[in-house]
């Protein structure tokens, strides 16, 4: 089974995560944030994760260190879950779309961190969520699970529906890229040999 835990305690954020790569999609999310705790149980269901996560972060200052490191967190889960990396199929892409929004994602579990970012979302809340912190939570994630992540938005009007077509195109195309290639299950994909 590829799973991880991962506790993260910071004068800021106290976390607790548990990921199961292969599983059915069961989440338990206690974030704090109350937009998050959505966003992570949709990602857990599109990608067919098990995720469990608590966070009890100083969210009387705002959401932004609670969502930041929920996103650091969950990428050191995808990266310790992932392990040597043999047999994945490393790429993964989807367009995905949700209402008026159409959303592609496409990631690369290469050992190298980057985040190509063109959301544009338009407004700065939804509800008492600051709609920024979408991009810090993506940026934090592909930065600790070592992956080149490219987020693309082709039509949206409806920010609600903007950030869940990102969350959901994302979960599915890291779904795509975790899952084994049963023709080279022992294989590292990669001609260097390492990722």
């Amino acid at each position: 089974m590829r799973n991880a835990s991962i506790e993260r305690k910071t004068a800021e954020t106290d976390i607790k995560l548990t990921l199961e790569l292969d599983g059915s999609g069961k989440a338990e999310i206690d974030s704090g944030v109350g937009f998050m705790d959505h966003m992570l149980t949709l990602f857990a269901k599109h990608g067919g994760f098990d995720l469990q996560l608590s966070c009890s972060g100083d969210t009387y200052v705002d959401d932004h260190h609670s969502t930041e490191d929920m996103g650091i967190a969950l990428g050191q889960a995808f990266a310790k879950a992932l392990g040597d990396k043999k047999g994945i199929f490393r790429y993964g892409d989807t367009t995905l779309p949700m209402d008026e929004a159409l959303i592609l994602t496409a990631v690369d579990i290469s050992g190298r961190s980057f985040l190509g970012w063109d959301l544009p979302i338009p407004c700065m809340k939804v509800g008492t969520f600051d709609t920024e912190l979408v991009q810090e939570f993506w940026t934090a994630f592909a930065r600790s699970a070592g992956i080149t992540m490219h987020v693309k938005e082709f039509a949206g009007v409806n920010a609600h529906h903007i950030i869940e077509g990102c969350f959901k195109s994302a979960a599915r195309s890291l779904k795509k890229a975790v899952a084994i290639d049963p023709a080279a299950a022992d294989q590292l994909p990669s001609t260097k040999g390492v990722l």
